[in-house]
Formats: structure tokens, sequence, C-alpha cells
């Protein structure tokens, strides 16, 4: 047996003091980590958070179990940025990984991984880690290159060779992080697992036994979805509208294929159907052929085709969750079965939230509020249950982690443990706003650059570069952020308030670029 007096200044429960009779009860094992990750989904496709469109039994459990921020906020939407200020706890101007089109992470950096090795803990990462350059701090990784693929995908090892996986991506996810639960871990040591999964992220492929699910469920369309975006120039210039065909692609997005067609994305649509074997190929089209027959032969147009395409995406956005969630489900249970559960705080997340139709989009970016939210649940043993409403962001997952782990938090970490909250406080001197940045433009979707503050009523947004307009939002009055007040004379004080904790915030994480963007505010109120 090794030695396990290393860790009895660790976790939550670091030495006790004396037990019955006065003898020392024998040091207690730090918590062990179960971090789980999707890409895409959004807590309005959650059912503890909305009940309107899914059911998520086993997601729902560690809410039922544990507890449920219903003020969890992401730092930068999109799947890069959001995993380097999850690893380092620091926003992307101090992580160095702004955007997926130029950054490369830089592994050399602090990241909570690394931290917990020397705090002794064993750490592990599964699945998808779209950070370009590899990954460190971990002592076992296996990953997907890039966003990785639904079907027979590719995993990188450790080994520095890359293997292709027969099955469906989010089945081998968990079946390799299971394995590693089982046999690869070594079980004198607490762990951190990081499991990392592909859904939700477009185009929605589900799993050949899921694809005749939902097909009798119809869907309204959001209030918004049919914005003019009247008074936000940066909402009217994204290229992420369900209704067009550019945006939401009927081949690769909906799969609506048909020898012969070609569409903008139809090359890429190719090359992953292309992967399939013959039995997953000729599951798929089966299913998929007669649609798009039926769709090519009836050739909507206008309103009936952007709401045909919101329902053909709603249904497979919808499958592709049932098999997240049955996975998370089988997680849940191995835990369980092996006694590990008493002893794991289980975290679920996703790297941001997304668009279902809301403004007539899809996708995330804008730190409007469908995808600044993220869905956040914790079970932690002996852990508050019940709802917490503090205002909360990715950054404060990494000092969560150390702080449990009896690991010191260093100064530089720009997030705040989440700790006492898990334990049932209420911290007096809690955030009362959140950062935000966005700076990926132009690429895809072509959502201009902005950065903003928000608390709990109030939002304050800057587009910039290109662009020079300022937003401002009563969400208390205007939660679905259709009114932009900045410039009017009723709220000047609220939009005074607001500048102040902008720049507040800007100096506490030190993002002088973007202080000097602010520049324009005076010319513009």
């Amino acid at each position: 047996m090794k030695n396990n007096n290393r860790f009895i200044l660790g976790g939550l429960a670091t030495a006790a003091l004396t037990g019955c009779g006065g003898q020392p009860e024998p040091p207690r094992r730090p918590m062990n980590i179960l971090y789980i990750m999707t890409d895409d989904h959004t807590s309005q496709m959650m059912s503890c958070y909305d009940g309107r469109y899914a059911s998520t039994p086993n997601l729902d459990r560690i809410a039922e179990e544990g507890v449920r921020f219903t003020n969890s906020f992401v730092a930068n939407s999109l799947s890069g940025p959001s995993r380097a200020c999850m690893l380092t706890g620091k926003h992307s101007h101090k992580n160095g990984f702004y955007d997926n089109t130029t950054c490369v992470f830089d592994g050399s950096q602090q990241t909570f991984p690394k931290l917990l090795r020397k705090a002794g803990y064993e750490t592990a990462i599964v699945g998808k880690w779209h950070l370009e350059s590899l990954p460190t701090g971990f002592d076992h990784w296996e990953i997907l290159p890039g966003q990785g693929d639904y079907y027979n995908p590719d995993f990188i090892r450790q080994t520095g060779d890359t293997v292709r996986c027969e099955g469906y991506i989010t089945n081998i996810i968990t079946d390799k992080s299971i394995e590693w639960l089982e046999h690869g871990r070594d079980p004198e040591k607490p762990f951190c697992l990081v499991v990392h999964h592909k859904a939700q992220h477009r185009n929605w492929m589900a799993d050949t036994c899921d694809l005749a699910l939902f097909e009798d469920r119809t869907f309204p369309v959001p209030e918004t979805f049919y914005d003019d975006y009247e008074g936000r120039p940066a909402a009217a210039a994204q290229e992420m509208s369900i209704a067009s065909n550019h945006d939401m692609d009927p081949i690769y997005d909906l799969k609506m294929r048909q020898p012969g067609r070609k569409s903008r994305l139809s090359d890429a649509y190719e090359a992953m159907i292309g992967r399939m074997n013959p039995e997953q190929r000729a599951a798929w089209d089966r299913f998929y052929e007669p649609i798009a027959a039926d769709f090519y032969a009836r050739n909507p147009q206008g309103r009936e085709l952007a709401e045909w395409k919101f329902t053909r995406y709603m249904r497979d956005y919808l499958k592709t969750l049932k098999s997240l969630d049955d996975n998370v489900g089988r997680l849940l249970d191995y835990l369980e079965e092996s006694g590990l559960a008493g002893n794991t705080l289980v975290v679920y997340t996703s790297d941001q939230g997304f668009y279902m139709g809301e403004h007539g989009w899809f996708d995330k970016r804008f730190m409007y509020e469908e995808s600044l939210r993220t869905p956040l649940v914790m079970r932690m043993p002996g852990g508050a249950k019940g709802q917490i409403a503090e205002m909360v962001q990715n950054i404060d997952y990494a000092p969560t982690f150390l702080e449990l782990a009896g690991a010191p938090v260093p100064e530089d970490i720009q997030g705040r443990s989440l700790l006492p909250l898990l334990r049932g406080g209420h911290p007096e001197d809690w955030r009362e706003s959140i950062y935000y940045h966005f700076y990926e433009y132009p690429a895809e979707h072509m959502v201009k650059r902005h950065y903003g503050v928000r608390d709990e009523r109030w939002k304050l947004i800057h587009f910039y570069d290109d662009i020079d307009v300022w937003e401002l939002y009563d969400l208390e009055a205007d939660p679905r952020e259709l009114h932009n007040l900045f410039g009017n004379p009723a709220y000047a004080a609220e939009q005074e308030r607001m500048m102040k904790e902008l720049v507040k915030l800007q100096t506490q994480y030190d993002d002088t670029a973007a202080m000097e963007k602010n520049a324009s505010y005076d010319r513009k109120r």
C-alpha cells in the first residue's frame, strides 16, 4: 500500500480532530472530482431549467441531489476560449486564447489540473479539447482532433498516435471515461476526471438507435423568432439565421441530402457521413432520404421554410441530447455501483449557452442571455441542496476544485471558489456583476467583437472595431433584449452606473485594451 499521509491536509475534510472517546479519527480522503462538460448545451434544453422542450432525467438527478445554479454565465461564449477560461480560472485576455481561428493554447501556463497534481490528485481528460495544442497537466488524456466526429471518431492518444474508434461519439467518450475509472487510475489517489463531450455541437447527428425519436413533436417558434433587430445593428449583421440557407445549411445542418444537390457545406456533410460503416449508413439513409425527398418536392419558401427548418433543428437537437443524457446516467450509475458517489463532487455544465430559435438564431457568441447563460448543476456529498442564485462564471471552476482539494489558490486566478455556496453559505461580499468579452471576428457567423457588464437587472454592451455601438438593456422590463435603451435620457443614471461598473471590472481583471475602447462612450451618450 502507498503512503497516504500526503492527503492529511487535502480536501474538504482536512484531518479530523477527535472521535468518540478522544481517539483521533483517521484522515479523510480528499474528494474526487468528476467534471462533465458538453458543447453548446443550453439551459432552455435541460428540463430542470425549462420544461417546455426537453426531458433530461439524468442531468436533473444531479440537480435534485445537489444544487442548480440559476445565474451561471460564461466569460466568452465560444468553445475554445470557454475551455481556456475553465482550465485557467482567468479571462481570455489573461490566458491568451481569445478565439478559435487564430489562437493556440499555451500549455506551459498554470492550469488547475497541474495544481491538482501537485496536491496529490490523479488527473485525466477524455473527449473534446479544441485548444490546438496538446493537453498538459493530465496523467491521462485521450482527445478528439478539432471538433471531432459523431460517427467512428478519431482520438489522439498520449502515445502520439491517432486511432479511429468504431461507434457513436457520446457512447465512446463515456466508455473510455468509465474504463479509466475502473482500470486506468491509481486507486490510492483522489482523482479529477474531465469528461468533455462533442454533443450538443452542430450538426446534431443522433445515434442510429435514436433517429426516429421526436418525429411527432412540433414546437411553437419563440416570440422573438421574427425579430427585426430594430435599434441593434450588430444583431442584424450576424450570419446565424435559421431562415437563411447560407447560415443554416439544409444539407449540412438538416441532412437534406440528394444526389447532385450542392450547398455551401455539402462537401463537409459528405465527409461526415462517409465515415459511417455500412450498417450505420443504411440506417441513416433509410431515415433521412424520405424526409429529403418530401422537402424538395414541397419546396417550402419564406416563413414556411424558416419554421420547417426550426422544427427539424429542434428534433435533431433533442435526439442528440437523449444520448447525452443516457450517457451521463451511465456515469452516475457507475459512481453509485463502485462506491465512489459518496466521495465525488459531480459537476455538469456546458461551454456556453445556445440559441434555440430566439431572435431567429442558432449558435452562440453574443452577450445576449441565451448564449451568455449556461446550465450548471453540482452534487457534493454532504453539501447544499436546492437553488443557488449568486452570479457565477466559468472562471470560478478552477479555484473551486483547488479549494476542494486543499490546494492553495494562486493570486492571479481571477475566478472565485464556489465552495462556500456549495456548503450552503451566502457570502455578503459575493460579486454583483460579471464581465464578458468576445473576440472572434471576422469568422463563421460574423458576430461583431464586443464586451460588456451584466448585473442582476441591467446589461451594458459595447460592439467595437468595424462598428461602434453601445447597448443598454433593462432585463427585468425587457428580458428578451429587444429595446436598446442606450442614449435614452430617461435611463441616463443607470447608463452611467453601469459604465462605472464596467470600468471597475475591466480594472479588476486588467483588460486594458478594452478600457481604451471605452473612449467612444462619451461621444455616444
